[in-house]
């Protein structure tokens, strides 16, 4: 279904992404901070949650799409592959943001389990993300579609939770040495952005 070269690919891009301080990542620390260690896993857990579901939608979606037109699925395809390097040069263009955590209401575990599905499900930029990304590891030729692009989505929730677990238990013992290296986030705009620039233009220039 997937061979070296496109797993591996995909992996490094995943792991990539989550080194990079993101809405997870601040979501997950601000669990931790106010409710503890299990507040912070749980909202983790239903940020993984809510990645899978889109991960569902789509592959529902795009693999109806295939089923229509090749053409039709390269179209979308490239249209991500336009999307990503947009994303890109916005975070590269965009100032870094305050790193002090926002105070929040603490939450119960499952609650907060609750209210992190809810959130990432109802992101229309998380929906945009999975639609751009997960189709440039996917290659129909292979196998069946739909079962490439749950199983990459599964890899990216499992990957994302137990990265969010590792933030939500170590986040107390790291937060001193997380504000000494302020340059982290003056610089993770363009680190993550050149990411997205790479993998979009790869699929703009790769051979037909």
């Amino acid at each position: 279904m997937f061979d070296w070269t496109t797993m591996g690919a995909f992996l490094a891009v995943v792991i990539g992404l989550f080194l990079i301080p993101g809405p997870a990542v601040l979501l997950t620390a601000t669990r931790t901070v106010q409710g503890g260690r299990k507040a912070g896993i749980m909202a983790g857990l239903g940020i993984a949650t809510g990645d899978f579901i889109h991960t569902i939608f789509a592959a529902v979606g795009l693999s109806a799409i295939l089923m229509t037109s090749a053409w039709a699925f390269n179209l979308v395809k490239f249209a991500g592959a336009a999307y990503l390097v947009y994303l890109g040069v916005r975070a590269m263009l965009e100032k870094p943001v305050d790193p002090e955590l926002p105070k929040v209401t603490p939450l119960p575990p499952l609650q907060s389990y609750g209210q992190a599905i809810l959130a990432e499900v109802l992101n229309p930029k998380t929906a945009l993300f999975f639609l751009a990304f997960l189709p440039q590891f996917v290659h129909p030729e292979r196998g069946e579609a739909i079962l490439q692009f749950l199983v990459l989505g599964l890899i990216f929730a499992i990957l994302g939770f137990f990265y969010t677990a590792l933030i939500a238990i170590s986040i107390r013992p790291l937060g001193h040495l997380v504000k000494r290296i302020s340059w982290l986030g003056r610089w993770s705009g363009k680190i993550v952005g050149s990411v997205y620039i790479v993998l979009g233009l790869k699929v703009a220039l790769q051979e037909r």
